[in-house]
């Protein structure tokens, strides 16, 4: 089972749900990043379980651990291992899933790959594998914002068919963290936490669509064919739990324009090329153009609901379950953090191997 993720900023993330404790192993990093657990914890809170009534009210403090790779609060350029230790696990509620498979959960699935599965809390499938992505990922935002001031926002656009209207280009993360369903829009968040309150207490789940935003990225970064700047972020972004689609920039709705709509039209800025549109989403031939990188990406309805549903068993018999344990109505509120994680994984990775390449003069940290 592969857990790596990047090439030259590379984390490899370990642990199961009810296991002792969730991590992360990052390696590339450059030495000499001032960089403490508070700074790491800051995302960490902003992911954990328990926040509000519209989470899943499992307790967990998820206070990380760096165990090695920092010194007197900088890095030494060796691997840096980040634990965070289960606290409050009731394994207990998953005994009837250890036969019974949930229904668009991962359990039949890696059953059928691996011949074993951790049942309790789904294991490896569990979204508390994302603790690390999101603590690697805090180190990945400082080493943008060092390096190349990158800013990265995401929030929550929609939730089933309530869209939320933002300005992208002023919405802050103070605008994003006001609300427990963390979108900027509060008349549209208001109806939004409504409509979860309601579909929690029925016992079922909701999806809908995260929108991520990456201000003053470099121009360059990304390479001309399979690495692609979209296509990883593509792929981190899908790799992340109940994922179902990505779009960047027009996505889906610029198939309804002609190209001499859509194309974004240059202009100079002093000697600065710029774009007077930004339907592109901020790259263009899979390499960044300086422009905003706009994104999307939909979270389908928790698969873990309390109604009872048909499925089977491990041994192939037909029955049903009503699934117990602590999980969220709606996925979102939390996985905002989790997807500008993986955006700045991305892009550091893709920062540093343009620096590593073509000699990209960037400041050293101080």
């Amino acid at each position: 089972m592969s857990s790596f993720f990047g090439k030259v900023f590379r984390i490899s993330t370990f642990g199961e749900s009810h296991g002792g404790g969730v991590g992360v192993v990052i390696d590339g990093c450059p030495p000499m990043l001032p960089i403490c657990a508070e700074d790491i914890q800051v995302e960490l809170d902003r992911r954990r379980p328990g926040q509000s009534r519209i989470t899943t009210p499992r307790k967990e403090s998820d206070t990380c651990e760096i165990i090695s790779g920092v010194f007197e609060g900088r890095t030494l350029g060796t691997p840096i291992a980040i634990l965070v230790r289960n606290e409050d696990a009731r394994s207990q509620d998953y005994d009837e899933m250890a036969q019974k498979f949930r229904p668009s959960h991962a359990d039949a699935t890696y059953q059928a790959k691996y011949g074993i599965r951790n049942w309790r809390g789904g294991g490896r499938s569990s979204a508390r594998e994302t603790i690390g992505r999101v603590a690697a990922g805090a180190i990945a935002k400082k080493i943008l914002k060092l390096l190349a001031n990158v800013e990265i926002v995401a929030y929550v656009k929609q939730i089933k068919d309530i869209i939320a209207e933002v300005d992208q280009s002023k919405v802050t993360l103070e605008e994003v963290e006001s609300n427990i369903v963390r979108c900027p829009d509060p008349i549209s968040a208001s109806k939004m936490i409504e409509l979860i309150d309601k579909i929690r207490l029925e016992k079922d789940s909701l999806g809908g669509i995260i929108e991520c935003l990456a201000r003053s990225v470099p121009l360059g970064l990304g390479e001309p064919v399979f690495d692609k700047l979209e296509a990883d972020l593509a792929k981190a972004l899908m790799s992340l739990p109940a994922s179902k689609g990505f779009e960047i920039g027009s996505g889906f709705t610029g198939t309804l324009l002609k190209g001499s709509e859509h194309n974004d039209s240059f202009y100079l800025d002093g000697d600065r090329l710029r774009t007077n549109t930004n339907r592109s989403g901020g790259i263009q031939g899979g390499i960044s153009n300086g422009e905003d990188i706009i994104m999307r990406v939909a979270f389908k309805p928790t698969a873990t609901i309390g109604q009872e549903q048909k499925t089977v068993t491990s041994d192939k018999e037909e029955t049903t379950l009503a699934a117990k344990g602590r999980h969220d109505p709606c996925v979102l509120p939390r996985a905002v953090p989790m997807v500008e994680s993986m955006v700045a994984l991305v892009l550091c990775d893709h920062l540093l191997r343009q620096r590593a390449q073509c000699g990209l003069d960037l400041p050293k940290f101080p």
